[in-house]
């Protein structure tokens, strides 16, 4: 895969995952909605934290082992099929909107605890990175050892920091961006994206 073909994918497919609800979304609207774009900042960073850790491990570990067929089959073979459930679930959940909690104000050191837990334990997080995500670090491996997985998570984190920051702040004024309708077709856009990024990982796996 050249250059571009690699940076195009990993926008494509981290974007689909940094968009998509989950348990940090919700406290960033919560939390927005009285803190403005701050708390959004102290999430990102926390979560940023969190992510960056566990790719590192990933990528250690898969300079041990990911030159194994067996390994990179599988790791193919997995990603493809979360990839594929992960779309088909997006592309239903959108029609499903979660109400924000109304929460009190907290200080940031708090919001950074949350932050860090709601990053670590979130099971669709973790399962991405295991499975997508690692196909992704292979592929960072292949273009540049240690430092193309760095510029692969460069690639990435600047798309947390715009959406959570982005989100905090409009909640603080008063825009409900979970039902927005742009909002609501980005997911559908991005749920397609999966299932087809998912189809070739798979048939990559497979042809390998």
């Amino acid at each position: 895969m050249d250059l571009l073909g690699f940076i195009i994918t990993v926008i494509l497919l981290t974007a689909s995952g940094a968009l998509a609800p989950g348990p940090l979304f919700f406290q960033t609207l919560a939390q927005g909605a009285k803190t403005g774009a701050r708390s959004g900042l102290i999430f990102s960073i926390a979560h940023t934290i969190v992510e960056f850790s566990l790719i590192l491990l990933l990528a250690f570990g898969l300079l041990a082992v990911g030159n194994e067929p067996v390994i990179r089959t599988g790791i193919g073979l997995a990603g493809g099929i979360v990839l594929i459930l992960f779309g088909i679930y997006q592309l239903f959940g959108i029609i499903r909107k979660k109400p924000v909690e109304k929460k009190q104000e907290m200080p940031t050191h708090r919001l950074f605890f949350i932050g860090i837990l709601f990053s670590a334990l979130n099971p669709y997080f973790i399962l991405w990175w295991l499975t997508v995500g690692s196909n992704l670090i292979l592929l960072a491996l292949e273009l540049a050892a240690l430092a193309g997985v760095v510029f692969m998570f460069i690639c990435h984190v600047w798309m947390d920091y715009a959406w959570l920051i982005g989100v905090s702040y409009f909640a603080k004024k008063g825009i409900n961006a979970l039902g927005s309708r742009w909002y609501q077709m980005l997911l559908g856009i991005f749920g397609v994206i999966l299932i087809v990024f998912g189809i070739s990982f798979f048939g990559d796996a497979i042809l390998w």
